[in-house]
């Protein structure tokens, strides 16, 4: 067992795995730097190592493994905190890694830097596992928020876990039922972190459209969001990703009347085949998703629409992703997120027998992202000539020197200007060319 140097040591955090992940980094650091820590400018001077690991998939997880190896092989002195989702749903797999300091799961992630700090110095000989059932949570822990330090677009985690238990899906298990930030913290947090400099909240979860739902008195994603416009709190809200059948009409109706809302929405279709729909226990149609998409271009057509897909789920034949091709090909999205199918064990998709061949897999998921660079390049075109606001970062394109930029409809956007204008939010006009890192626009207000 590794015994940890003074407390104003240096830090390193590996994060694998989605936005949700990424945020708890951010705040675990809050928590590590409010206590005295300080992120790590060296190899020699780190003292303690974190991943935060991942196990969505068979592939997320040999990957969490991975770097978790790394860490206690290239930082041989320094204290390894495995956490995260992998930690929660198998802790002995960690506590079986010579070099493993620290078991911490989702349960206890917010405790991290406190369980570090009042661990000083170190004598045990096996790791420490804090680890109590995900199932058992009820609401959410207050965590320090992370502050953007100059990033214009950060994530706030408003909602955590899911009840779906689709097939293929460990996160239930590894994160346990929905729960919601109270609307009033959701409020303070932003209005922190516009105050620090950013011009965009993501509103992230792991199931955001059952945000509120768990509080008392109950609320919604819906009414969350009027009071967020009623506030002005800050100048832009993004929505992570949202289940079709939770994505109603009034909050594509606020998009489309409100410029705070971004017109843009990542939904999941998984499978574009109903008999493989209902094998993965996901509760909507291919009808369903075709009417949504529909219904969203209708009211805003310049909004950007993103889709996950998930390819090779056991069954599916090549009537079926031909279904699933067609479905996507025809709809007006901007762009696929496509995953492949592998089974997770614990789940009861890794006991389907059907299972489709790997080759059959890959050639699949090949179609679906040159398809998807055909959809993007189609929605690129089809905005110029248009007024967008965009968001400019922190740093210029490396590739063209442009002030680089997001949209409020997810466009990548190249403008020139001084770097006085970075961090700020303007209105530009897409004049083209399209540019391999974005389009290139006007900034005219």
């Amino acid at each position: 067992m590794h015994s940890l140097k003074a407390v104003a040591s240096c830090y390193r955090i590996a994060t694998l795995g989605c936005r949700v992940n990424q945020y708890e980094s951010e705040s675990i650091e809050a928590s590590l730097q409010e206590s005295g820590w300080r992120p790590s400018e060296t190899d020699q001077n780190t003292a303690l190592y974190i991943v935060n690991t991942c196990t969505v998939t068979a592939k997320a997880a040999m990957q969490s493994r991975q770097a978790v190896r790394h860490a206690i092989r290239e930082f041989p002195d320094a204290a390894i905190v495995v956490t995260g989702c992998y930690a929660q749903a198998e802790p002995q797999v960690f506590t079986e890694i010579a070099g493993v300091d620290f078991v911490i799961g989702n349960s206890e992630k917010h405790r991290v830097a406190a369980i570090i700090n009042q661990a000083h110095p170190l004598n045990q000989q096996h790791p420490v596992v804090f680890c109590s059932g995900a199932h058992l949570l009820r609401e959410l822990p207050p965590t320090d928020l992370p502050i953007p330090s100059g990033r214009a677009r950060p994530y706030l985690k408003i909602q955590d876990g899911c009840g779906d238990f689709c097939t293929y899906c460990i996160v239930p298990y590894t994160r346990g039922p929905s729960r919601s930030l109270p609307p009033e913290r959701v409020m303070e947090m932003m209005t922190t972190l516009a105050r620090h400099g950013a011009r965009e909240t993501v509103l992230t979860g792991i199931h955001l459209g059952r945000y509120g739902l768990d509080l008392s008195p109950q609320t919604s994603l819906y009414e969350l969001l009027k009071r967020i416009e009623a506030a002005n709190a800050i100048d832009r809200v993004r929505l992570s990703s949202i289940e079709p059948k939770e994505l109603h009409d009034d909050i594509i109706q606020m998009a489309a009347l409100n410029r705070r809302i971004c017109p843009h929405f990542h939904i999941p279709l998984q499978s574009g085949d109903a008999a493989i729909l209902k094998k993965m226990k996901r509760p909507y149609t291919p009808e369903l998703f075709k009417e949504l998409v529909s219904r969203i271009h209708e009211n805003i057509s310049e909004a950007a629409i993103g889709v996950d897909v998930l390819v090779g789920f056991p069954g599916e034949d090549a009537a079926a992703f031909e279904r699933t091709y067609h479905l996507l090909a025809s709809l007006p999205v901007a762009y696929l997120h496509v995953f492949p199918f592998s089974p997770r064990p614990g789940t009861p998709a890794s006991h389907f027998t059907d299972q489709v061949p790997a080759s059959a897999v890959k050639s699949r998921c090949s179609r679906l992202r040159r398809l998807s660079q055909v959809k993007r390049a189609e929605f690129n075109q089809r905005q110029l000539g248009g007024v967008v606001d965009v968001i400019l970062e922190e740093r210029r394109d490396p590739s063209s020197g442009h002030l680089k930029g997001v949209s409020a409809n997810y466009l990548t956007v190249l403008t020139n200007g001084p770097d006085d204008y970075k961090n700020s939010h303007v209105r530009c006009r897409l004049t083209g060319p399209l540019h391999p890192a974005g389009v290139i626009g006007q900034i005219i207000e």
